[in-house]
């Protein structure tokens, strides 16, 4: 078993005010799973870089209001929204909101850095 405490949790800092918090990837979980989740947060104003990602993903939204955008299709996002991304969608969340927005993003197969491609 692999508990996670989110006070333990390293926040990286991502682009354009953007952080992460990584709680479960293969990597740091040793009952071999193949997904990873993490926790973002978007400052106010702020937006994640345009990318396309090799795997699928669930965004389950925290607290804020956002604009998903997936390829030619933009959804508003609030608290306790969920989300399915396609794999190799053109993809990219601003926060439209007065507070941070977060959200945990769920990634199967896990998240990697060759599988992701910035388009900006």
């Amino acid at each position: 078993m692999s508990i996670q405490k989110n006070s333990e949790i390293p926040i990286i800092e991502g682009h354009e005010g953007t952080t992460v918090k990584q709680y479960f990837h293969p990597h740091n979980t040793i009952n071999g799973i193949r997904f990873s989740l993490a926790e973002f947060t978007v400052k106010k104003g702020k937006k994640s870089l345009c990318h396309k990602l090799k795997s699928s993903e669930i965004y389950y939204i925290l607290e804020g209001r956002g604009t998903l955008h997936i390829d030619k299709e933009t959804f508003e996002v609030t608290k306790d929204d969920s989300v399915y991304v396609p794999p190799m969608s053109e993809q990219f969340i601003e926060n439209t909101g007065q507070e941070d927005l977060r959200f945990l993003c769920i990634v199967d197969p896990a998240w990697k850095v060759e599988d992701e491609i910035i388009l900006e």
